[in-house]
């Protein structure tokens, strides 16, 4: 679990990406790691997630490969059977959550609010997924809401992009972001990779200026 999560953080970023189907899956990841930014969150949100994953994990074993939009143990299963490293969930379901603990597979899980957190530190999880991070109140909620938490870390998605990422990798707490506006559905899916490279070699540099 901190191998991975110690990855994540450093990347700082972490796409999340919709695939309609899974024969642009490996173009999607190559430029990814031609861009500097060798990591994936596939999101169950399409019936070709499973596949992409598949094909990614076991053609282009160097970029991290996660699941993203993970909402029971089934999909879990699913997703680390094709190759998976680690599971992302929007919220924190105890019987995802308790299934990977048990079997030793990375989870992150979504929080909103306080209890929720609380939850996730009796699982003694170091990092969750804080969604949907601006509909939520942004930065200022966040800093708020993990005041009385410690050393608990996030990785806040939702409504994040190149004009405010700066302002949530500044706050300590805050280990990495997820985002999509540099792999939207429609450019993948529109084979748009050009424009997808171009448009994460412009994040990693506002992260790098961090």
């Amino acid at each position: 679990m901190q191998e991975i999560l110690n990855q994540i953080a450093s990347y700082k970023i972490v796409p999340a990406v919709v695939i309609d189907n899974s024969e642009n899956a490996i173009e999607l990841a190559e430029t990814l790691i031609k861009a500097g930014l060798p990591v994936v969150e596939v999101t169950f949100r399409t019936p070709a997630a499973k596949e992409s994953i598949k094909k990614i994990t076991s053609l282009l074993p160097d970029i991290l490969t996660g699941a993203g939009t993970v909402l029971s143990v089934d999909q879990v299963k699913s997703a680390v059977d094709n190759g998976a490293g680690y599971i992302v969930a929007p919220g924190l379901n105890s019987k995802v959550v308790e299934y990977c603990i048990v079997n030793n597979i990375p989870v992150i899980p979504g929080i909103a609010t306080p209890s929720e957190i609380e939850r996730a530190l009796e699982f003694n999880l170091e990092v969750v997924k804080f969604f949907p991070a601006e509909e939520l109140g942004g930065i200022k909620y966040l800093k708020a809401v993990s005041a009385p938490y410690g050393d608990l870390k996030f990785i806040p998605t939702g409504g994040i992009n190149q004009n405010n990422i700066s302002e949530y990798l500044s706050f300590p707490k805050v280990v990495a972001c997820g985002g999509s506006w540099m792999v939207k559905r429609d450019l993948i899916s529109g084979k748009k990779f050009d424009e997808i490279k171009n448009l994460t070699e412009k994040v990693i540099d506002i992260v790098r200026e961090i």
